[in-house]
């Protein structure tokens, strides 16, 4: 395979991962996965993905933590072309009582994925990060180029160092890099920590579903597959300097060196009450709720500006979430069946 179809994909075993590698490899890439098949969650969830990666000629796995510099310095001699880092320590909620473990995936372990492209060279790195550094913010939509220096969550705070770090791996070394701000990412094959996955189960269980901040939530809930066609179609969108960055009245989203950043989210938000609805249709039952106050680090409302990410690729997310989380309750109940 010639080197300019060769990609890397760091989280190739979770959720946005699988989906992308898949995108890739049916586009016809070889793509690398890097995965620690870590227990934050079900790993046979995780290992049921892989296998299913490795059906597929062109993909190849490797079982390593970020944090491993050799480990790491020996998949960057794949010599890629593009390298799409997706693989941290995510949720909220666990960095308000595991800390550490942040640290060591989303600070160490991003440090040398950036170690590993400033002395191999890709021709870009794509790296994720989150809404949640909107933090404290109240200005909706949220932009790329308001200040977001105000977080709620260990697990925010980590992403945007990741921003920092890489801005600093741009200026100093000309690493070209973009970053991702996701937007409550849900569809298939999705996270079981995370609020669909959470109220199918409990649903189907016939257990009370917690509803916090008493319902009066609102996401800007994005589908996975447009997640995907947002990171392919920057992937060959090389950033270069902006001529017109002016330090004066700096731009968080933009830099005097190849650096960007991007919102992809559906930029509609969604009430917390109508998604629950909208589910409850597709499974063909009611809920019971458990209406709580809202949690520590959590935030009442996201809402994605995605004019960027139009102007730039054409493209922007529009998948409605009954589409969207119906998919979502076929994929549960053919994977899952009467198991849960």
């Amino acid at each position: 395979m010639a080197s300019d179809k060769k990609v890397l994909v760091t989280g190739a075993a979770g959720f946005i991962g699988f989906h992308l590698s898949k995108r890739l490899l049916a586009e016809g890439y070889a793509v690398t996965g890097l995965d620690n098949l870590n227990d934050y969650y079900d790993v046979n969830l995780k290992q049921a993905r892989l296998e299913l990666l490795l059906k597929e000629p062109n993909f190849s796995f490797v079982k390593a933590n970020l944090a491993d510099k050799p480990a790491i310095d020996d998949v960057f001699g794949g010599d890629f072309r593009y390298v799409v880092h997706l693989a941290a320590q995510a949720g909220v909620r666990y960095s308000l009582q595991h800390p550490y473990a942040y640290l060591e995936s989303n600070l160490h372990g991003f440090l040398n994925i950036l170690e590993g492209c400033r002395h191999h060279r890709p021709d870009h790195l794509i790296f994720a990060s989150t809404s949640s550094v909107y933090g404290a913010n109240t200005k909706q939509p949220f932009s790329v180029h308001d200040n977001v220096d105000h977080p709620l969550s260990l697990y925010a705070a980590t992403k945007k160092a990741n921003e920092l770090m890489a801005h600093t791996y741009a200026a100093l070394y000309q690493v070209p890099t973009t970053g991702l701000r996701f937007f409550t990412v849900y569809g298939p094959w999705g996270r079981p920590d995370m609020a669909l996955f959470l109220f199918t189960r409990a649903i189907l269980e016939g257990r009370p579903i917690d509803v916090y901040n008493f319902g009066r939530m609102k996401r800007d809930f994005t589908y996975v597959d447009d997640i995907v066609e947002g990171i392919v179609r920057l992937l060959p969108r090389i950033p270069q300097p902006d001529k017109n960055w002016n330090g004066q009245k700096p731009d968080p989203a933009t830099s005097f060196s190849p650096y960007r950043l991007y919102n992809i989210g559906n930029n509609k938000p969604v009430e917390l009450m109508h998604f629950i609805e909208v589910l409850e249709e597709k499974l063909g039952r009611k809920a019971e709720k458990n209406f709580l106050p809202i949690q520590s680090g959590d935030v009442p409302e996201t809402y994605a500006d995605v004019d960027d990410l139009m102007r730039d690729t054409g493209f922007r997310p529009s998948t409605s979430i009954e589409e969207g989380i119906g998919r979502f309750v076929d994929w549960y109940k053919s994977f899952y069946g009467t198991k849960k």
